[in-house]
């Protein structure tokens, strides 16, 4: 059974930077929705603000759901679990809020250095979700398997640096936008 932690202490914060990756996962309200789980890294991405908020940057990729399912109803759950050393699962319950380019949060979120890693291109960087953390809780990990990291795949910064030769940097933005407008489920997602 988990137990609960009071709040991500300094023992917390060191662990989490040890990791490789995180999951964030959401759902939407509606019982036919679609639930939606991601994967994200490398650790870099993701920062813990202080004692109960966390957030990560996100970028461009695939879909929007949890951007959609976030502006729905603000559920998020983020999970990292320990794939060298002891055992061990951490889960940030909370309130999450989507924060893009163009709110001054941004720019306050990002500009001292908080966040690195994945890619060098900017027009990637999607949002920041911050996440204000309601329970924190921590369990065993025995499930978890032993696994070694090779390193980073470089797909992900080609792939973006490739549009933005093809398309421009407008062309990238309004790309995005029109393609992840709506989650899977017709939720709206991106705004023009």
């Amino acid at each position: 059974m988990a137990s609960t932690l009071e709040r991500i202490d300094d023992h917390l914060r060191r662990w989490i930077a040890e990791q490789p990756m995180f999951f964030v996962a959401t759902a939407p309200l509606g019982e036919t929705g679609h639930i939606n789980v991601s994967p994200k890294g490398p650790i870099g991405t993701f920062s813990v603000l202080d004692d109960h908020t966390v957030a990560y940057l996100d970028f461009y990729g695939s879909g929007a759901e949890t951007i959609a399912h976030i502006r729905e109803n603000g559920r998020i759950v983020v999970m990292l679990c320990a794939f060298t050393g002891p055992p061990k699962i951490i889960r940030f319950h909370g309130t999450g809020t989507v924060v893009f380019p163009d709110e001054e949060r941004f720019a306050q979120l990002t500009a001292d250095g908080r966040f690195e890693g994945l890619t060098a291109v900017e027009e990637a960087k999607r949002a920041v979700v911050v996440i204000e953390v309601e329970r924190i809780a921590k369990s065993c990990g025995y499930g978890v398997p032993l696994m070694e990291q090779v390193g980073e795949r470089e797909h992900f910064d080609l792939a973006k640096r490739k549009r933005l030769r093809t398309m421009g940097s407008d062309g990238f933005t309004t790309f995005q936008v029109e393609r992840n407008a709506r989650s899977i489920d017709g939720l709206p997602a991106l705004d023009a």
